[in-house]
């Protein structure tokens, strides 16, 4: 700290690299050094542009510690003589360097940084803004903003096509190719440290104090979050997260009271760049320039909400998020009232900048469904849309947020003023009414539009005729309707109420179609009848009210005089007044009571001195075509809004420095109290004279006039036909008066002011209404009921106006504002169309250019010593755990302790200045990191303190416990080996008898519950685990003697069958699909009762066959075509028989030894193919009738068949029996083939059988086709 690196010339034009040094004490000035400018820009010359140590030559002679007007903040400013008294009286403290402190440590080491710095050439004149160079380059950027979106259109359809990228800036001092070559001389300012050549009108990066980009000397910046090699440019707010701007795209100066010199048109010129590149929020130190950019920008996601929300401000470019969160933290650490402001004229996006505060404020709240969900509703009761805006604010609105002790909301109220009553019933051509009528006709579905007497067309509605609604506005009514809907929901509003307050606005719709036309009575005088009564009675449907009640109302009106009634007659003009009056009255004060809905749903349910957060959204500055009484309501608001902004930024700052004796050139002003006075003033005010005109009887236009010519009419700012001064204008017309308000003279139009100001219904309507039995009409209108005596004539909308301005001025002077400026770029509503002219009207009305003034020489921080000593006080070991002595002392040693240069800060007489939001920043960053570690050391404290005492507690109940512990102990282990003895000798005798006692119960058990003799039934009581191996051995002989016992029932039949069946699961178990159905069912053999038969039984003897396995009709399949023909098939023990089944002719007889195979399919089919031996003989007794049936095979003409194909519904059991006769008559199995082909022999030539199935679940003959094709023969099922 004490040497800081030898410093060396660099030539004029080349880049230079100068250190920074945090010095802890003032050093002096250089020789002829420009004068110093508070938080202004430092003019370094080239005598001062040395480079570092390591570029000089050796033996340079040069000083060994930089000039002192390097610094972070500026040259330091010459310390208070107080403070310097001080710091000789506490020289080791002050004078040296803050030490390195451990984790609780207080202060932190002085940071190195390096500053990237750009020389200017001396004398350089500084050029003004060129008109024509700025549109050629305005046209060069359109030129290829279109290019861009011909690029993107043509892409569009590509889903893998990703989006175009923003289109580098020329202004953006890191684009390489873009850099312009260094000049001599270097400009650096407090605000900005930026590195291009100053230029006025030129600008700079900042924003809130925000420095520019920095080479970093290879070490850690804590404001930058990077550490990079020396020579990298690091942009401030780097990697703050994915999808967040960050400064690196920043075009122009983020701040504008970084700007030298101030100007308006170097501040519309910094407005302008910004704005073609999207930036539209620029800082002018801590308030915020919101520029209305017409179309939807990804700037209000829930990422960068987070990052501005998580990050640090100076990371980020400016936002309306940075503006919300620094008001929420006034709340919530400084626990101060806040409030934010939102200024600017009609079309400007004041309502739209309002509600993304109230959406990062109320994001991460509990009840914020219904905080966020208030402004769709008070939108689409109260907004409009007019020639300037297509959400205009037609009333005005001030929000209170309160929070919790973590900051969280819990709960608000909602104050509004001065709903626009007269654009219920009329309105400017091209203008529309109310959101809310235009949105049921088009949102609400086909059976509330019946329920409400409605329909769809805006046409036939006489309150909707002025605007023409397209197809896109109809779908955006229906769209903003569901929302408005939801949002009802959400507040808690069930349906019934929701239809009860849809009643009322169709009532007022329904109302605005009555029409009245004159008629004469027979008296003489003028009376008027509705022409629509179909729509009064609907009218009287929705409000629940009788027809004759209302139409009289609207028609007559009852005079009470001397304790007589009199009804008088209504003409025609007089009744559409009342129509309107009623219509206006009916919809203004049922938004009243939509917001006392909204206040109750979110108001905080527990009562406590809480601290709040205040939105304002007041009505925008108006100069309509023709501006009427509403106008001059709203026009006056923003002038006494405007007056008391200017008292709380500008004139009270400016006061409080030259009070607290600083140095400080009073910067100018403009004020505009003369038409504040001119309007509200008491007796001679334009509102004074309205209500005065209005109080008397007959009082109309023309008397208006004259007391206006009378009473204003030598006003300078006031000008009427006819005025007493010099600079009145003959050319306003004979009815109207102009106002030459700060933002621009206005001609009003006295035309209806007294009516507009008085605005009141008759108390005949009031009772009409409040008999109706509509649920909130009794609380709309109070007025009628019939016990209320009192006849005092409420108050004008001129009186409200005062008394609601008045609060509405004590609250903003009450809390700590943050003002948020919108700027309407142009008058077409359309986006990247900047106006000048039109934007430096507004920068000059504004006032933006004194506010960048006061911002960029004043300071941003001032406190009292006591309050800033109470706050900070923790950062310092002199000043804390308390201080004793005077707080103005106790600030200084404070200060002196921390890594603040002089020149950042000041005292007054009784406050502390700090002179950059980044330096009070750094202040809240270092306290709050003072108070984690103060909380870590309470909890360590109070941690050991807890543990200690805890300790010495157990510590004596240990040893407490352990002295009878050991007593205990020694008896009890004699006690255990004396137990232990007998109980080895019990254990013993118990276990042997529990053994036995086993092995007895269980052999009784195997008695009781022996299972059955069935070899079937695996059942067996369980043995114990000791007697498992017994168990199974028992088992096992019980199964083989019950086995023994079920073969003994069988006699030889039966057994025959059991080994017929046994031998069929054996051949064809899950090998034949048919297997299965012949389980259940018993083989029986002979089911034509062959036995029994006469003829058979002599053939039999003659053959050999008397013993019949099995006898049945089966089909023989024909070789040749494959026909079923039927057949007696006879199986005895020695042979196949072929016989007649009429005459019962042997055909063919095969021996047993014959057959040597047989073949079936897997299928369900029942087809089975004997395969024969080649050599044997079979006989065909068909064709000779005189042969010997006992000489079968003595013949030698019998010729050879071949294989035999049968079909047989018992096919299983015809194979089985075949199977077993051929094993007994051979000695051996034959071979039994299941498979889907095979050959077979039909004499001379060998068939290749194959089956083919559909997959049948059941196989009739009739479903089986066979066809033979040559040598292949198909069966198909």
């Amino acid at each position: 700290m004490e040497g800081a690196a030898p410093l060396c010339q660099v030539a004029a034009g080349q880049r230079a690299l100068v250190r920074a040094e945090v010095h802890p004490a003032p050093l002096p000035a250089p020789p002829d050094s420009p004068p110093h400018v508070p938080n202004g820009p430092l003019v370094v010359t080239d005598a001062l542009l040395l480079p570092r140590s390591q570029d000089c030559p050796a033996g340079a002679g040069l000083p060994l510690s930089p000039p002192p007007i390097l610094t972070t903040f500026g040259r330091p400013r010459p310390l208070d003589p107080r403070v310097e008294y001080l710091r000789g009286r506490r020289a080791p403290k002050m004078v040296e360097a803050p030490a390195v402190r451990g984790r609780n440590g207080f202060t932190r080491p002085p940071r190195r940084v390096t500053f990237l710095v750009e020389a200017v050439p001396a004398g350089r004149a500084v050029p003004p803004l060129d008109e024509d160079e700025e549109e050629e380059e305005e046209e060069e950027e359109e030129e290829e903003d279109e290019e861009l979106r011909q690029l993107h259109h043509h892409h569009h359809h590509h889903n893998d096509t990703p989006a175009l990228p923003r289109r580098p800036s020329r202004h953006d001092p890191l684009t390489p190719d873009v850099q312009p070559p260094p000049p001599a001389d270097t400009a650096v300012s407090s605000r900005a440290m930026n590195p291009h050549p100053r230029t006025p009108g030129t600008v700079y990066k900042s924003g809130m104090g925000v420095g520019g980009r920095v080479l970093m000397g290879g070490q850690y910046h804590p404001s930058l979050g990077n550490t990079t090699p020396c020579g990298t440019l690091v942009g401030v707010g780097a990697g703050v997260g994915a999808g967040v701007a960050s400064l690196e795209g920043e075009v122009g100066v983020p701040d504008c009271a970084a700007l030298y010199p101030v100007s308006d048109e170097g501040l519309l010129h910094n407005l302008h760049s910004r704005y073609k590149r999207d930036q539209i929020y620029t800082y002018v130190g801590t308030a915020l320039i919101s520029v209305n950019p017409y179309r939807r920008l990804a700037l209000y996601t829930p990422d960068v909400l987070q990052a501005y929300r998580s990050s640090c401000v100076f990371q980020l470019p400016p936002h309306i998020y940075a503006v919300a969160d620094a008001a929420h933290r006034g709340v919530w650490e400084r626990n101060t009232d806040q409030l934010v402001v939102v200024a600017g004229e009609s079309g400007a996006g004041k309502t739209e900048a309002a509600k993304l505060v109230l959406q990062y404020v109320g994001d991460k709240s509990q009840p914020s469904p219904r905080l966020l969900q208030c402004n769709p509703v008070l939108e689409a009761f109260g907004n409009a849309r007019t020639r300037r805006n297509d959400n205009s604010s037609r009333f005005g609105k001030y929000m209170e947020l309160e929070f919790d002790f973590k900051g969280d909301p819990i709960g608000g109220t909602i104050t509004h003023y001065l709903l626009e009553r007269p654009r219920v019933t009329s309105q400017l051509p091209g203008e529309r009414n109310f959101h809310i009528f235009y949105q049921l006709l088009a949102g609400a579905d086909i059976q509330t539009l019946k329920s409400l007497k409605l329909q769809r067309n805006t046409e036939n509605y006489n309150l909707l005729h002025c605007t023409r609604l397209t197809p896109g506005d109809t779908q955006d009514d229906r769209v903003e309707f569901g929302i408005t809907k939801r949002a009802l929901d959400v507040l808690g509003m069930s349906w019934e109420e929701q239809l009860e307050v849809l009643k009322v606005v169709a009532a007022v719709l329904k109302l605005g179609n009555l029409t009245f036309t004159c008629v004469s009575n027979i008296d003489g005088t003028e009376g008027c009848v509705n022409e629509n009564a179909y729509e009064l009675h609907e009218v009287c449907d929705l409000l629940c009210c009788e027809v004759s009640s209302l139409s009289a109302a609207l028609q007559t009106r009852s005079v009470e005089a001397r304790g007589e009634t009199v009804v008088a007659e209504l003409s025609a003009t007089e009744a559409t007044r009342t129509r309107d009056a009623l219509c206006r009255a009916l919809y203004s004060r049922l938004f009243t009571w939509v917001v006392s809905r909204v206040n109750e749903a979110i108001k905080v349910k527990t009562l406590a001195r809480r601290k709040v957060l205040g939105i304002l959204d007041i009505f925008g500055f108006e100069i309509q075509e023709v501006n009427s009484f509403e106008q001059l309501v709203i026009n006056f608001c923003n002038e006494k809004l405007h007056q008391v902004l200017v008292e709380v930024t500008l004139r009270m700052v400016q006061e409080d420095y030259q009070r607290e004796g600083l140095e400080w050139a009073v910067v100018d002003v403009p004020s505009n109290t003369p038409v504040v006075e001119l309007i509200e003033q008491r007796q001679t005010g334009v509102l004074a004279v309205v209500e005065e005109v209005c109080s008397r009887v007959g009082g109309g236009t023309e008397a208006l006039l004259q007391q206006l010519s009378f009473s204003c009419g030598g006003h300078s700012l006031f000008d009427i036909k006819g005025a007493r001064h010099l600079h009145s204008d003959n050319n306003i017309p004979s009815d109207a008066f102009r106002i030459r308000h700060f933002a621009g003279p206005v001609t009003y139009s006295v035309a209806g002011f007294v009516e507009k100001n008085l605005d009141t219904i008759h108390r005949d309507l009031s009772r009409c209404m409040y008999r109706c039995q509509h649920r909130i009409l009794k609380e709309l209108f109070p007025e009628g009921n019939p016990r209320r005596t009192t006849l005092k004539r409420p108050a004008s909308v001129a009186t409200q106006v005062i008394i609601s301005v008045s609060a509405l001025t004590r609250t903003i002077r009450a809390k700590q504002t943050h003002l948020i400026t919108c700027i309407k770029p142009n008058e077409l509503k359309q986006p990247r169309i900047l106006e000048s002219a039109l934007v430096l009207h507004q920068i000059k009305y504004h006032g933006l250019v004194e506010q960048a003034r006061v911002r960029g020489e004043g300071w941003a921080y001032r406190s009292s010593h006591e309050v800033f000593l109470a706050r900070y006080g923790m950062l310092s070991l002199h000043t804390w755990p308390a201080w004793r002595g005077p707080p103005l002392e106790g600030c200084a040693l404070l200060l002196a302790d921390l890594p603040l240069t002089p020149s950042q800060y000041t005292f007054g007489r009784t406050k502390v200045f700090i002179k950059s939001q980044r330096a009070v920043h750094e202040l809240e960053e270092y306290r709050r990191e003072r108070f984690e570690d103060l909380a870590i050391l309470v909890q360590k404290t109070y941690r050991g303190w807890r543990d200690r005492r805890h300790y010495r507690a157990l510590r004596a109940a240990q040893l407490t416990i352990a002295t009878c512990w050991r007593s205990w102990k020694a008896r009890e282990e004699y006690r255990q080996l004396k137990q232990k003895r007998r109980v080895e000798w019990a254990a013993a005798v118990i276990q042997l008898s529990y053994v036995n006692y086993q092995r007895w119960r269980y052999m009784v058990r195997v008695l009781e519950e022996m299972p059955s003799d069935s070899p079937i039934d695996a059942s067996w009581p369980p043995p114990p685990p000791s007697m498992t191996e017994v168990g199974m051995l028992l088992r096992r002989l019980h199964h083989k003697w019950r086995c023994h016992r079920y073969r003994l029932q069988f006699d030889q039949t039966a057994r025959n069958r059991m080994r017929e069946k046994v031998t069929a699961s054996i051949i064809f178990k899950e090998r034949k699909a048919s297997y299965s159905k012949s389980v259940s069912h018993p083989f029986l053999g002979d089911y034509v009762r062959l036995r029994q038969n006469g003829q058979w039984k002599k053939l039999a003897s003659e053959t050999n066959d008397q013993y019949v396995v099995f006898a049945d009709i089966v089909n023989k399949i024909t070789r040749s075509a494959g026909k079923f023909v039927p057949i007696l098939l006879a199986l005895s023990t020695n042979s196949l028989l072929i016989l007649d089944q009429r005459t019962l002719q042997v055909k063919y007889r095969i021996p047993a030894l014959e057959i040597q195979r047989i073949s079936l399919s897997p299928f369900l089919d029942d087809i089975a193919v004997l395969h024969v031996k080649p050599p044997s003989p079979t006989t065909d007794l068909g064709g000779s009738q005189n042969l010997n049936p006992g000489c079968l095979f003595g013949s030698d003409e019998v010729k050879r068949k071949g294989d035999l194909v049968l079909q047989t519904g018992h096919v299983i059991e015809v194979v089985t029996k075949l199977f077993l006769v051929v094993q007994n008559a051979t000695g051996k199995p034959p071979d039994v083939n299941i498979s889907t082909e095979f050959d077979a022999n039909f004499g001379q030539h060998s068939v290749l059988f194959t089956f083919k199935t559909a997959g049948l679940a059941e196989v009739v003959p009739g479903q089986i086709r066979i066809m033979r094709r040559h040598n292949r023969m198909e069966v198909v099922l």
